[in-house]
C-alpha cells in the first residue's frame, strides 16, 4: 500500500481519540498525525504511549485549518482526513488507496459510512442549488425524499451498495491524492466548520479530477447521521453563504442567503428540539442576514 499520513483535528475528543487512531498506527506505511486545536480536556494524553506525531495549536481555528497543519508536516502520497470520533480500519484503509491507484484521475476517495450500530450514513451528496435550498427551507425533502431537486443527500440505499462518483462526500472520513491537495492549496481554511469538504470536492472536480466512492471500504462514524448541535447552526449557516458567493455568481448568491434565512425562520417555527434548537435557528438566520457572515464560532477559540 501506498504512503499514507493520517491527519486526525481533536478538539477536547478524549472520549474517542484513542479508539480512533490505534487501528491506523499498526497499519504498515500509515503515519498518524493528531492536531490538537486547543482542546482543554488533556485529549492527547489519551494517545502518549502511542507512535503518533501531535501537533498543539495555540488556538481553535477549525476543522480546515487543523487538517491544512496537519498535512504539512508529512509528505505521504495521500492524506486521509478523518474525524476523532470515526474509526477506519486496514483493509478498509487499503481499498480506499488502491481505488485512487487505479486511476490517476481520482483526486479523493470516500468510503461507506456507517453508525456504530450498522446503521447507513447518508455521506454521499450533491452540491447545493437553490431549488435545494429552499425545498429544504420549507421541508418539501420531508414529503419527498427520493427526489433530487429537494435535497441534497442522496438517499438512495442502492446507491451505497456500488462504486460511484458522488458530487462530493462527507469530510469525516476522505481520502485525499496529496498532489492534488497541494495543487488546490489545501482546505480552505475560511470555512471554521461545515462545508469546507464540499468545497475541497467542488475545486478537486473544477480541476479536472474525480471523487470515488468506494462501498467495500467501511468508516464507522459515531456522530454520522445527528444533525448539528444547536449551537453550531449559526455556523453552518454562515458556511453556506461562505460557499454560494466563492462558487455562485453574486446574484445566486444572494439568492442563496435569503434560502438560508427563510431555513432558519421556518426550522425556529417548527422544531421539535426545543427552546435550544429555537434559538439556534434563530441566530442561523440573524447571521445570515449580516452582509458578510463570518463561518467562525461566536465564543471565543482561545483555550
Amino acid at each position: 500500500m501506498a504512503d499514507v499520513d493520517v491527519i486526525v483535528v481533536s478538539y477536547n475528543s478524549a472520549d474517542h481519540l484513542r479508539a480512533c487512531v490505534t487501528p491506523l498506527t499498526r497499519v504498515d506505511g500509515a503515519s498518524v498525525v493528531i492536531v490538537d486545536s486547543a482542546s482543554t480536556d488533556e485529549s492527547v494524553s489519551s494517545v502518549a504511549d502511542l507512535p503518533v506525531t501531535v501537533v498543539r495549536l495555540e488556538e481553535n481555528r477549525g476543522f480546515a485549518h487543523g487538517c491544512n497543519a496537519g498535512a504539512r508536516i508529512g509528505s505521504a502520497a495521500y492524506v486521509l482526513l478523518l474525524n476523532p470520533d470515526a474509526t477506519l480500519d486496514a483493509d478498509s484503509l487499503e481499498r480506499m488507496v488502491a481505488a485512487a491507484d487505479a486511476d490517476p484521475r481520482i483526486g479523493a476517495v470516500a468510503p461507506r459510512i456507517e453508525e456504530p450500530d450498522g446503521t447507513l450514513d447518508w455521506s454521499q451528496r450533491r452540491f447545493p442549488r437553490l431549488r435545494s435550498t429552499f425545498a429544504q427551507a420549507f421541508f418539501l425533502h420531508r414529503l419527498f425524499p427520493l427526489a433530487p431537486w429537494t435535497d441534497e443527500v442522496l438517499r438512495d440505499a442502492d446507491a451505497y451498495r456500488r462504486p460511484g462518483s458522488p458530487e462530493w462526500a462527507s469530510g469525516a472520513c476522505l481520502l485525499v491524492r496529496r498532489t492534488v491537495l497541494e495543487r488546490l492549496g489545501g482546505l480552505d481554511d475560511g470555512f471554521f466548520l461545515y462545508c469546507e469538504d464540499m468545497d475541497l470536492c467542488r475545486r478537486l472536480r473544477d480541476a479536472g479530477f474525480e471523487v470515488r466512492f468506494e462501498p467495500e471500504a467501511i468508516a464507522v462514524h459515531s456522530g454520522g447521521a445527528s444533525a448539528p448541535r444547536a449551537a453550531l447552526l449559526p455556523v453552518l449557516a454562515a458556511s453556506r453563504i461562505r460557499y454560494a458567493r466563492k462558487h455562485q455568481p453574486a446574484h445566486v448568491a444572494l439568492l442563496e442567503r435569503l434560502g438560508v434565512i427563510a431555513g432558519g425562520l421556518t426550522h425556529a417555527l417548527v422544531t421539535r428540539g426545543g427552546p435550544a434548537a429555537r434559538r439556534g435557528n434563530v441566530r442561523a438566520a440573524t447571521r445570515a442576514l449580516t452582509p458578510r457572515p463570518r463561518p467562525g464560532l461566536d465564543a471565543p477559540r482561545r483555550a
